[in-house]
Order: structure tokens, then C-alpha cells, then sequence
């Protein structure tokens, strides 16, 4: 009872939906009408600017890192670093995921779950979470991508924890957690990969002011 009361708990806070409230609360437009359609940090990016995009990026990691910290509010799992701490930890980090994907104060529409998702990692093992903050930021430097960087940082979470933190994330369901998480973000971002390939896919200004190319 107290874990599905968690669960449920959890997918409400991943459903809070930050760049819908930040767009028509400050910008008097819903981001779900512009650019990529998508309530996530990089239509908020495109959309709303560098200042807003940081503050929701922001907000949806910390809906995933509590999410995952509710863990710690259940009597039936063991301390950490046990295993059934550690699958109640992801499985609440994903209700948090859903909650964003599917929010439910936002008529079920929301972004692809990148930020909230990054947040869930950053709570259950930290150190990998700062290693992809480094490829993320990274790629995002060299390209100006906010989907290449993305795509590039979940690949690269199964090498992490595959082949550099193996001695630190013993636990399979975290291992097929890592590996999943890959091939859903690319699965997701089909439409940017195809964009990319093509030329299509917007960048995101970081020095100067968008051209309007990239506004397009």
C-alpha cells in the first residue's frame, strides 16, 4: 500500500507541467502550440530562450531526483544500497518519467522526459549522472543540438555503467535500466534523428543571438 501510494506520488510530481506553466504564466502562449509540440526543456530552449530553458530543464530534474528520494519513505525495502531499494528507486524515478511524458494537469501532453529523466539518475548514482552532464554539455558545445546532445548522453549511460562504474552499479536491474533507457531516448527522438540527417533540426543559440535560421 505505502509503495503504490509512492508510486502514485510520484507520478503527480514528474506530471507537473513546467514549461506549460512557465509559457502561459509568463509568456502568455502554450509551448505546446510552437516549435516541436513537445512540453520539455529543448522546445523551451527553442521557444522561450536560454533564461527559461535553463529554469525548466532545472525544474524537471528536481521532479525526478525527488521522485527518487520517496524511496526512502517506504518501510518495505531495505537500506541502501540493497537491491530492492535500489528497483524501488528506479521504478519510482520512472513513474516520475511517465508523470512528465503523460502529465495529468496538463491534459495528458507533455515533453520526452530527458530532464526529469537525467534527474532520476543524478539521485540513484551521481557520479555517472555528472559523467553525462560532461558528454551532454559536451556535444552540446561542438553541435549547438540540444536533441544530439541528448541522444549522445544516453548512449553513452550504458557504456558508463557497463564498462567504467561497473564495480558501483552492480545491481542488473539498473544495468537493463541504463541499457533500456538508451533505446527508448532514441526511439523517442526519431523525429529529431531524422531532421538531423536531413538539416533540419534547430539549434540552439548559446553565444550570440538566433539567426533566424534557427528560429525556423
Amino acid at each position: 500500500m505505502t509503495i503504490a501510494f509512492l508510486l502514485v506520488l510520484a507520478y503527480l510530481i514528474g506530471s507537473i507541467p513546467t514549461a506549460v506553466w512557465v509559457s502561459k504564466i509568463v509568456y502568455g502562449i502554450d509551448i505546446r502550440e510552437h516549435g516541436s509540440g513537445n512540453a520539455g526543456a529543448t522546445n523551451a530552449f527553442r521557444i522561450l530562450g536560454k533564461k527559461a530553458g535553463c529554469g525548466v530543464m532545472l525544474a524537471d530534474m528536481i521532479k525526478g531526483f525527488i521522485a527518487v528520494k520517496l524511496a526512502f519513505f517506504s518501510v518495505f525495502t531495505h537500506t541502501p544500497p540493497s537491491e530492492p531499494f535500489v528497483n524501488l528507486q528506479i521504478f519510482l524515478g520512472l513513474a516520475a518519467v511517465v508523470g512528465h511524458i503523460f502529465p495529468i494537469w496538463a491534459e495528458f501532453r507533455g515533453g520526452k522526459g530527458i530532464a526529469t529523466l537525467f534527474g532520476m539518475i543524478l539521485s540513484i548514482h551521481w557520479i555517472v549522472a555528472v559523467s553525462l552532464v560532461v558528454v551532454f554539455v559536451l556535444m552540446l558545445l561542438l553541435t549547438r543540438y540540444v536533441s544530439l546532445s541528448s541522444i549522445t548522453a544516453s548512449i553513452a549511460f550504458p557504456l558508463l555503467i557497463l564498462f567504467i562504474f561497473n564495480a558501483q552499479a552492480q545491481e542488473l536491474s539498473y544495468r537493463l535500466f541504463a541499457i533500456a533507457t538508451a533505446f527508448l531516448v532514441v526511439l523517442t527522438h526519431h523525429k529529431n534523428i531524422s531532421r538531423l540527417i536531413s538539416g533540419n533540426e534547430s539549434k540552439v543559440p548559446l553565444f550570440r543571438k538566433r539567426r533566424a535560421r534557427d528560429r525556423e
